[in-house]
């Protein structure tokens, strides 16, 4: 009990001096310090013109985004404040509501609450590392942003070397997020093993970047499965996990993170603008190089592109 209690302690420990600390990433040093700025991009007249007369917004003035509050950066990460989110994703929404002429609204939400607040008008998007699958485009509409890539790690004293298909994955424990392409992934390897015959992957489910870290280093999971950037960071900051393999986020085609939009709404072809808009301006490439994220920047955003399950 004593053990468990002081790696819990660790974990929680070493989210709470990311805001302290500089890394780098891919290649790029990254200081969450610097990166309390914000960037600015000027408004989009093209976007806002497109902009459908008939939209009310959900906060009149605002654009009101969900962006999961999973504190992991360089996605997400909490101030100092320990209220305010910054990160990656706050940095693409505040883009977008820039060239839109309006007001950024970010509201912390989980994973599980977007895609009901976005059908419901409750949010006018998600930015949380969505990616484009083709059953998610039958309720919702896309404006891509990033590619996706997905990253296994383990412990760093692990004995596991590599994991790259559906033949490395049985027996092993893998901490994946509920109802993410990620775990869709897992579970088409998994079926593909059984009928093989060779035995299960068994999923972990943890609800924070604390309780994933336990998991990990107390040895009741073998290797976490997410985007990759995530991954990276973390490895990069304590040094007590590993990269073992990635896989394309459309496994087994590419696949791409994007703003999501209720289907329908009008707003796909304004947003998709204001991010072309962005990406031509230079102000999408600061957002990801100051977060260690070039290495997945996309030449110009997509509407509804080809994704997992197409």
């Amino acid at each position: 009990m004593q053990k468990t209690s002081l790696v819990l302690a660790l974990a929680l420990a070493s989210s709470s001096v990311a805001l302290a600390k500089e890394v780098t990433i891919n290649g790029t040093g990254v200081s969450l310090e610097a990166n309390k700025t914000p960037v600015h991009t000027v408004k989009n007249s093209r976007a806002i013109a497109l902009l459908p007369k008939d939209y009310h917004f959900a906060v009149p003035g605002k654009f009101t985004v969900a962006v999961a509050a999973l504190n992991s950066p360089p996605l997400t990460v909490f101030a100092d404040d320990n209220k305010t989110l910054l990160g990656s994703e706050v940095d693409i929404a505040r883009l977008v509501a820039d060239s839109l002429g309006l007001e950024l609204n970010v509201v912390p939400t989980s994973w599980e609450d977007w895609p009901l607040g976005v059908t419901s008008g409750k949010y006018d998007a998600a930015i949380s590392n969505i990616t484009v699958t083709k059953e998610r485009k039958e309720k919702f509409d896309f404006a891509t942003y990033r590619k996706d890539s997905l990253g296994f790690y383990v412990k760093s004293t692990s004995p596991i070397k590599r994991i790259e298909k559906a033949e490395d994955i049985p027996e092993l424990r893998i901490i994946v997020g509920s109802g993410t392409n990620q775990e869709s992934i897992l579970l088409a390897w998994n079926e593909a093993n059984l009928k093989k015959g060779l035995k299960p992957f068994t999923p972990v489910y943890t609800k924070d970047d604390a309780a994933q870290t336990l998991a990990i280093q107390s040895g009741r999971a073998d290797a976490f499965f997410g985007p990759n950037v995530i991954g990276a960071w973390k490895a990069e900051l304590t040094g007590k996990t590993r990269l073992v393999g990635s896989v394309d986020g459309g496994w087994p085609k590419a696949a791409h993170i994007a703003v999501t939009l209720k289907k329908g709404s009008g707003l796909v072809e304004p947003v998709q603008t204001a991010l072309n808009g962005a990406i031509q301006s230079g102000d999408y490439d600061k957002v990801l190089k100051r977060w260690g994220e070039s290495i997945e920047r996309i030449p110009q955003s997509e509407i509804n592109p080809a994704g997992l399950g197409d």
